[in-house]
This record gives structure tokens, C-alpha cells and sequence, in this order.
């Protein structure tokens, strides 16, 4: 699938890219929105303790619901990360995750640090918007 984001970083604010994210994302097309993924097993549970396990696969069950609607991350525009206790440790494993998973071409995203999340255990919980192309 072609990757059909414009990427905008104005020179006259931060440069956004080591920290994980693109400052503005734009994308011709359907919006799709994505719940918020975690490290949930097939029954719903938390199925690592970890916090890098989780972003894992939470991660991975983004991916899963993303092509479930024939999408992949190249379409998506924005992600929103929730991180139970957040600090800087836990931003650069999120940071290095996302960058694995988009490269060079980061979405914008919103990290939230929060006190706790929906389910006993949850450290961290993804949610995201894609936009699939205009054809």
C-alpha cells in the first residue's frame, strides 16, 4: 500500500522527530478511527507484564486492527498513547517502538501520562487515526 500522508514539520517550531512524532499529518481520504489497543490476549486480558512487552503488542494488536479494515501504519495520521505512571524511561521505549513500527515517516501523536488505565494491570493503551486512500 502506498503511503499517501503529507508529513509537515514547520522550520519555525521544534524539530519533533526524536521524540517520536511529526508535528502535522494530512491525508486525502476516508478517516478510520481505531480503539484503543493493548496488551490484550485473545480473551481480553492483559496478557504481559512488561511495560516494553505491552507496547509490543499493543503495537501489534494496533497492526491487527489495522488491517483489519485493509489498512497497515502507513496510513496512519495520529496516534494517541496513554501511559499509566509515565516517565522519561518509558518514553524512550515508546518512542523507539514507534519508531520501528513508522520508520521515518512518524504520525502525529499525544503522549498522556494517567494514573490508571481500564484493566487491572494495563500499563499502556494505543489508540489511533488512519485515513485509507482515495482510490
Amino acid at each position: 500500500m502506498t503511503d499517501n500522508r503529507t508529513i509537515t514539520n514547520p522550520a519555525d517550531l521544534h524539530d519533533p522527530t526524536p521524540f517520536g512524532y511529526s508535528h502535522a499529518v494530512s491525508a486525502p481520504g476516508e478517516t478510520v478511527y481505531l480503539a484503543g489497543q493493548y496488551a490484550s490476549d485473545a480473551s481480553g486480558q492483559v496478557a504481559v507484564a512488561d511495560f516494553a512487552a505491552q507496547v509490543q503488542l499493543s503495537l501489534e494488536n494496533l497492526r491487527r486492527a489495522l488491517a483489519g479494515v485493509g489498512l497497515g501504519f502507513e496510513n496512519v495520521v495520529r496516534l494517541g498513547s496513554f501511559v499509566k505512571d509515565h516517565d522519561l524511561a518509558k518514553l524512550e521505549i515508546l518512542n523507539g517502538a514507534v519508531r520501528a513500527a513508522f520508520g521515518d515517516r512518524l504520525p502525529a501523536q499525544t503522549l498522556s501520562g494517567v494514573a490508571t488505565l481500564a484493566l487491572p494491570g494495563m500499563l499502556v493503551e494505543i489508540d489511533a487515526i488512519a485515513v485509507r486512500p482515495v482510490s
